[in-house]
């Protein structure tokens, strides 16, 4: 192996090792994203494609959170909708768990509300049940309701 192949190999060894550890880093915000787009999307007692979309359109144009794959962010999204509705109680308890990890990461919790008053807004209907949904995300992240019209 010559010197510029052992170059180009290590700085391709070192991106893999760059996107692990983003990855690791962004994990708690994007399960707290994925918990926020279930609680949501569940509201009104459907998951439209509009709001399978928008949550996938937000993560993919969100630079720490496009180090994802499509497949991972279905994954997650899928897990939360799936302990919904196995379990509705245990279920949300779960996703306003991984939620609370953002509370002390204001600019964080509130990019999740825009996201989640974005993805319940996408179907051009924010109804009462999303409303209640979306007011209960902002306290659970100590977050000021009138700042998000809620």
């Amino acid at each position: 192996m010559n010197f510029s192949d052992f170059l180009s190999d290590l700085k391709t060894k070192a991106n893999e090792l760059k996107t692990e550890v983003l990855k690791f880093k962004n994990k708690d915000f994007l399960e707290a994203a994925m918990a926020g787009s279930a609680l949501i999307a569940m509201a009104d007692g459907k998951i439209s494609s509009e709001e399978k979309q928008k949550m996938i359109r937000f993560i993919e144009n969100h630079d720490a959170l496009s180090i994802f794959t499509t497949s991972d962010v279905i994954k997650a999204f899928q897990d939360f909708v799936g302990q919904i509705e196995f379990d509705k109680d245990i279920g949300e308890a779960k996703a306003f768990a991984a939620l609370g990890k953002m509370k002390s990461n204001v600019e964080a919790s509130r990019l999740l509300v825009r996201m989640i008053i974005a993805i319940a807004s996408s179907d051009g209907n924010f109804d009462a049940q999303e409303q209640v949904v979306a007011a209960k995300i902002a306290k659970e992240l100590a977050l000021n309701l009138a700042e998000f019209g809620l």
